[in-house]
């Protein structure tokens, strides 16, 4: 594929588990795909991984700190024009996450820091150049567990309000990019390192909506909360 008409995408969080996938499959279909994580080492040593795959250029970025937000930005522009894609991977699930009546306000704060902060500080700064996209995607990738629709379990309450509070994101992001598909998605229960290994889903089963979001949902979905490529009650 010519270099001018490859789609480009960045995927934060993805040097490991679900974002590392999703590099993978977007890679395959012909994006140049920057691969975004906090570790560096990490991060470079993914990258290398799955040049096989495609055309991957690791990114740094700590989507819990404004100012790497920014300098990720500033590198990205330095690189490519523009994204065509925004995949909001990054999270957290903390040791400390395990019941709403003594979770600290630190872990709380932390976790919402990462998910549901992280993804915002992520779109804002990276709004001027997703503009340039002819047909541009945000995805934030959120959990089940922060849906209000049937009520809380109460497993990692910490987590499942920063998920409830991403779907909030993603709705008000679609409000004010009419011309961006901005969508929440549920993988499901993977098997990651998060997720564990009786989870039922593989890494790639819970990559596909994100990947198909990414690249060729309609896009005119905007605004809603996906699973399955099917749109859930949140």
């Amino acid at each position: 594929m010519p270099k001018r008409e490859r789609r480009i995408a960045l995927v934060t969080g993805a040097n490991k588990g679900i974002g590392f996938e999703v590099v993978r499959q977007l890679a395959r279909k012909g994006f140049h795909v920057f691969l975004g994580a906090r570790n560096a080492k990490a991060g470079q040593s993914a990258a290398e991984k799955l040049r096989t795959e495609g055309e991957v250029t690791f990114l740094e970025i700590d989507v819990s700190k404004p100012e790497s937000v920014r300098r990720a930005a500033e590198e990205f522009a330095k690189h490519a024009d523009h994204p065509d894609s925004l995949v909001n991977n990054a999270g957290i699930l903390i040791d400390d996450d395990k019941d709403v009546l003594t979770i600290s306000p630190e872990a709380f704060e932390t976790t919402l820091r990462t998910n549901t902060l992280g993804p915002l500080i992520v779109s804002q700064e990276f709004v001027p150049l997703l503009k340039k996209s002819a047909a541009p995607r945000i995805v934030n990738v959120s959990s089940g567990g922060g849906q209000l629709e049937g009520g809380a379990d109460g497993w990692a309450p910490g987590y499942c309000v920063s998920k409830t509070a991403l779907n909030g994101v993603t709705v008000q992001l679609a409000a004010a990019l009419p011309k961006c598909a901005v969508n929440s998605v549920c993988p499901g229960w993977v098997r990651t390192e998060m997720g564990g290994e009786g989870a039922t889903r593989s890494v790639a089963e819970g990559a596909a909506t994100i990947v198909w979001l990414a690249t060729d949902a309609p896009h005119d979905l905007t605004g809603k909360f996906v699973k399955d490529r099917k749109v859930i009650p949140w």
